[in-house]
């Protein structure tokens, strides 16, 4: 019963499974990698394999086999463009978005190196800004957020097996 369940609703639960497998393997390869254990990982975005891709290759493949869409259908078709936007997104815009969180917070702290700040002259900048300064005003950036060009791979790789499960 649960498997046809599973088939009969894969649309929708197969590119779920693939993000949390991706997500999964992110976690454990950040572990071997770093040889420490960050819960953020299970759900951060960036690292090894993609999530994003993961989901939505596997999307592509199960609409593809799919009896309801299949390969000539419209909804294949829009599957294919939101997956190369998804994955063109990762490594491009978001990978560049983590790359200057980088050099921001390394400017970051160069700065507070040279020029160390009161808490109160800390307040005052921060209550110039545009943004809430009771929210993250001390911390740095998030660099985890795109993906390399491999890691993107890899994630694809990942959604193809899975989305092949589920076929």
């Amino acid at each position: 019963m649960f498997d046809k369940f599973l088939i009969d609703h894969s649309l929708w639960f197969a590119p779920i499974f693939s993000f949390i497998v991706a997500q999964l393997m992110k976690y454990v390869v950040y572990a071997i990698q770093y040889k420490v254990l960050r819960k953020e990982r299970l759900t951060g975005a960036g690292g090894m394999p993609s999530s994003h891709s993961s989901g939505v290759v596997t999307l592509m493949v199960v609409m593809g086999f799919s009896e309801k869409a299949g390969v000539t259908s419209a909804a294949f078709a829009i599957s294919v463009i939101f997956g190369l936007v998804v994955m063109y997104d990762a490594a491009g815009v978001r990978r560049a978005a983590g790359l200057h969180a980088k050099v921001i917070n390394m400017l970051k702290k160069s700065i507070d190196e040279l020029e160390p700040l009161s808490e109160e002259e800390k307040k005052l900048r921060l209550s110039e800004t545009t943004y809430n300064p009771h929210e993250n005003s001390q911390k740095d950036l998030k660099e985890f957020v795109g993906h390399t060009p491999l890691e993107v791979v890899c994630g694809a790789v990942v959604g193809v097996l899975i989305g092949l499960m589920f076929v």
